[in-house]
């Protein structure tokens, strides 16, 4: 239930109340890529997590299935963790990283993970959720099987863990450079160590897996000496050189290989611990060093900690809200989402591996990674172009880095740690620039952005955009997911209208103009779906609106994508049948009964994330709630959004309905939950949605910021009575980018029931 806290005012919240206690990270979904639960500090390269089994991507040269459930690592309902590991991916649909596994361990050394169902058979352990603790920036859990406490928190480059352990004189730090998310035989494609002295450990492995060349170092320094140590080469070699003279297993000081497994070993006595350091780069191990040097010079695991909630206090505080605690726990906790993604992906110094592999200096600019672009530059990223101008530019720098380095001379599609791996379609690096340089983010060169768009979405060999320049359409037999294509492709290019425009480019304008109709190509006046056709002009047939494998879309299907017309909605309700008709479509949408066999082959849905055939689970139709105000009837668009933010979003483990997906689903409740969203990044617009807090206060740029009140809100009052900006009536179910970013007060006037004549004569926004 929504409720008021007293009668504080935002400031006074502000200024006393610890936003990151609202935070959960062990909220994640019940099957799919779970959000890792561990420490990190926002944008922070090291993101070090519990993993909690070992499931291989393959078996026998045979996809498994079950390593989708494991795209972050962790999973809820497991009972054992294997270890804990220093980059993990957020809620992604597919998965990579869980480099430099870390673990302790009392006993006879195994250098084995073990089983789920025998976990003694190896290092791994059983733990119990009531001694797991998870908050941001930090992680602790109790070892059940070694009396271990395991706790982590993080620095932007570094790993610092801290291991009370019982009394012992067989106690091991176990560190596996073999381990791995989407692990398959041969993904390590070398890896190194190096013992240093007796508390410096220093290494690097590469691996060969969603990041097609991983170049990752490390540098591991223990709280106390390695009294002694030892390791092997899992591989079954039949070389092996001169360095057979040695015994390489026990107290030898150099490794190399691609399945190497190490332990480090230590006399405790009761209750002692142990703390390491452990740093990354993607540079070199001298980089590592500098990063540690630079960000955790000492041993004070508390200082580190305290940082480290200071710096999420310090993020989470750009928006305010006044909620009760539970809506405040799924406010902040999706907020700390959109905050993980993409990472800081450079040493203190500046230096970085760039696509081209070569090490590259940021020079005025903070390099990122991770690039979800299918998914984040639909809220994500207009987020960040509001609340986060600065690191939006980085991000921006980021990309143009990324086209000059691509020996293709692309934008990013879904990058990370210096790796294009070309996952989902579109070029929707192009929304995020246009969308930043439409609302006045002049940190990047327009015109040099402006070159890199055009040449992303004119490289004839990219996702069939020969077809698609010749024909206006992706055939759907030359590519399974072409009208997906078609409809995506002619978004981008209306934003790179908006982009050259605003640069003067008329003639470049002029053709992306033209290329942004292109879904018409597609739409059937017959039947009212955008549907799929072959390269003769011919509709496939039979055609299914309803499913969503090999009918021409990519995880999602007819019903849902024939509304993904962003840049003209307009024209779109227009051959749909008029206002009443698109609604009733619409409506059709949110209530009908989608049967399990329509999604059975479409890992991305599931029955948590649907409201009648309506896909909230999944990117392509978060817009949608929002269309009815292109209608005259944003009421109905007031309901959807309540009931969407009542169902979607849970304060639970499971509560997430689907992928977060770098953010993105997070994102859409931040913006949905203060009351508008953005539908079409790039047009400067919001779309007024209904707001679920009855306050809010987001900071802005140059020390503005929006107050946003819903006056007489509650679990009753979920409509729209009227609309004030500072002071003047809103009469339109629309709100300009500078109308937020201005800075000033937005007040809703709530009530129970709906106000059909708000808004109604306003059809179309443009």
């Amino acid at each position: 239930m929504v409720s008021c806290l007293g009668t504080l005012s935002i400031k006074a919240q502000q200024d006393i109340e610890d936003l990151t206690r609202y935070v959960d990270p062990l909220i994640g979904t019940k099957e799919m890529g779970h959000v890792f639960p561990g420490a990190c500090i926002p944008f922070g390269m090291v993101q070090l997590s519990p993993d909690t089994d070992t499931i291989p991507y393959a078996v026998n040269g045979k996809y498994t299935g079950t390593a989708y459930r494991y795209c972050a690592g962790y999973q809820y309902s497991d009972k054992t963790i294997v270890g804990f590991t220093h980059t993990h991916l957020s809620g992604t649909g597919h998965s990579d990283l869980s480099d430099f596994l870390v673990m302790p361990t009392v006993g006879p050394v195994q250098l084995n993970p073990g089983t789920a169902d025998k976990p003694e058979s190896g290092y791994r352990s059983r733990f119990n959720h009531e001694t797991e603790k998870a908050e941001p920036g930090y992680y602790s859990v109790m070892l059940d099987d070694y009396k271990v406490k395991a706790e982590m928190t993080t620095t932007t480059h570094v790993g610092v863990h801290q291991y009370t352990f019982p009394k012992s004189d067989d106690a091991h730090i176990i560190l596996d450079l073999n381990h791995g998310i989407y692990n398959y035989d041969g993904k390590v494609l070398w890896s190194y160590l190096r013992v240093e002295n007796d508390t410096l450990v220093t290494g690097y492995r590469i691996t060969s897996g969603w990041a097609r060349t991983n170049y990752l170092y490390f540098a591991m320094v223990f709280s106390k000496p390695i009294k002694s140590y030892g390791g092997k080469n899992e591989e079954n070699l039949v070389y092996k050189g001169f360095w057979r003279k040695f015994d390489q297993e026990h107290n030898f000081p150099e490794m190399a290989g691609k399945k190497l497994k190490a332990h480090f070993d230590f006399a405790t006595a009761n209750g002692e611990k142990i703390k390491i350091k452990f740093a990354i780069s993607a540079v070199s191990t001298e980089g590592a060093l500098k990063n540690l040097e630079a960000e955790v010079p000492h041993f004070n695991f508390e200082k580190v900690r305290a940082e480290a909630k200071a710096n999420w206090q310090s993020e989470l505080s750009r928006i305010i809200v006044k909620a009760s605690p539970e809506k405040k726990t799924t406010f902040y906790t999706s907020l700390y989402h959109t905050f993980i993604n993409p990472i800081q992906y450079m040493d203190v110094d500046g230096q970085y591996r760039g696509l081209d592999h070569n090490i590259h200096q940021a020079k005025g600019f903070v390099n990122y990674s991770v690039f979800s672009l299918w998914d984040t530059y639909r809220a994500l990223h207009p987020l960040f172009t509001l609340i986060q101008p600065e690191r939006a530019s980085d991000m921006i720098n980021s990309m143009l880095a990324h086209y000059d380095q691509s020996v293709h001379h692309l934008l990013p599609v879904w990058s990370h740690f210096g790796n294009e791996n070309w996952c989902m379609i579109g070029y929707h690096a192009v929304p995020v620039i246009a969308d930043a340089w439409m609302n006045g983010i002049r940190g990047f060169d327009g015109k040099r952005a402006l070159a890199a768009c055009v040449a992303s979405a004119t490289h004839r060999s990219y996702g069939n955009l020969g077809e698609y320049m010749d024909l206006g359409y992706v055939p759907y037999e030359i590519n399974a997911v072409g009208s997906s294509m078609t409809l995506e492709y002619a978004y981008d290019d209306w934003t790179i209208a908006q982009l050259a425009n605003s640069l003067g480019e008329k003639e470049v304008a002029a053709t992306f103009e033209k290329r942004a109709n292109n879904w018409k190509n597609l739409f059937n006046e017959r039947t009212g779906f955008v549907g799929a056709k072959d390269s003769k002009g011919n509709w496939k047939s039979p055609f299914d609106p309803m499913h969503t494998a090999n009918e021409g879309f990519i995880e999602g299907n007819s019903w849902n994508y024939s509304l993904y017309v962003p840049q003209d909605i307009p024209t779109l309700i227009q051959k749909m049948g008029g206002n009443n008709r698109f609604c009733e479509h619409v409506d059709s949408l949110f209530t009908m009964y989608m049967p399990d066999k329509y999604f059975a082959e479409t890992e991305d849905i599931t029955r948590e994330g649907l409201v009648g055939c309506y896909v909230h689970g999944n990117e392509p139709s978060h817009h949608v709630a929002y269309m009815y105000n292109w209608a005259g009837k944003p009421w109905k668009t007031q309901e959807r959004i309540h009931q969407i933010v009542s169902t979607m979003y849970l304060n639970k483990p499971d509560g997430l309905c689907g992928n977060d997906d770098c953010g993105q689903m997070s994102a859409w409740y931040v913006f949905s939950t203060l009351g508008f969203y953005p539908v079409c990044p790039a047009s400067g617009e919001y779309a007024i949605g209904a707001p679920s807090v009855s306050e809010g206060k987001i900071q802005l740029s140059g020390g503005k910021s929006m107050i946003v009140k819903a006056n007489n809100l509650s679990d009753q009052n979920i409509y729209i009575k009227s609309v004030s900006l500072n002071g003047k009536p809103v009469t339109t179910s629309f709100l300009s980018y500078s109308d937020i970013a201005d800075g000033g007060e937005l007040v809703f006037e709530m009530s129970n029931r709906p106000n059909k004549k708000w808004a109604a004569t306003v059809s179309f926004s443009k």
